[in-house]
């Protein structure tokens, strides 16, 4: 028989939506004595799972580092008691499992016999900065995404019905284009001329001038 590390120990086999929780204390007599519940993942019931574990006088608690299930019940039980987060492919690689033995149980009894390592887990204010930091990344990407599209779309029709204002420069520079690049490419160009345009006005605080359908603007490489 190997040797009680922890003598108030508990695994928890969490899911999306539940809590598989098994208690296993060894008494001072050697009697041992387990129980497994079930639980739900709201943050009443988390807290109805820290309760029953503080009932039994559990000082250690294990669980598998499976997706981010368990990460609102580390938060939890974090400070109250020792929690480690195992690997899942170390825990497989564990020999001795019955057949008959739940997740929670075989995780309670290794963690008993201190055969699990728990994870490196951040404190609590870098995780929640990590976290936020990947919540704004989130952010930003579906933010950015659709507003280049858009902002390309809405480019493109300005560029339209400005390469269509006769005697404008911007029509004499569409007709330039699109000899050179064809139709659509000329409209994206024409589009962005025109954004460089809007941003100078606003940088200066001036208002448009048209510089007339005869002026066009040579490109540098073709100037020199």
């Amino acid at each position: 028989m190997m040797e009680t590390i922890y003598r108030r120990c508990a695994g928890l086999d969490v899911h999306k939506k539940t809590v598989e929780a098994c208690v296993r204390v060894r008494e001072a007599s050697g009697k041992l004595f387990t129980e497994t519940r079930h639980f739900e993942t709201m943050t009443r019931d988390l807290l109805a799972l820290h309760d029953g574990l503080k009932d039994h006088g559990v000082t250690h608690v294990v669980m598998e580092s499976t997706g981010v299930f368990w990460k609102p019940i580390y938060n939890i039980l974090e400070g109250e008691f020792e929690v480690l987060v195992a690997n899942a492919r170390h825990v497989k690689q564990v020999p001795g499992r019955k057949t008959d033995v739940n997740d929670c149980q075989w995780l309670a009894q290794l963690l008993q016999l201190g055969l699990l390592r728990g994870s490196f887990i951040p404190d609590r204010g870098l995780r929640e900065l990590r976290d936020l930091t990947r919540h704004r990344s989130q952010l930003v990407g579906e933010k950015t995404r659709p507003g280049n599209r858009w902002l390309k779309t809405l480019l493109v029709q300005i560029a339209w019905a400005a390469s269509h204002k006769k005697g404008s420069y911007f029509q004499a520079q569409f007709g330039r284009l699109v000899r050179k690049r064809g139709k659509k490419k000329a409209l994206v160009a024409l589009g962005h001329s025109i954004l460089v345009v809007i941003y100078n006005m606003l940088k200066h605080g001036t208002c448009y001038e048209d510089l007339g359908y005869k002026v066009t603007i040579e490109p540098a490489s073709e100037a020199a």
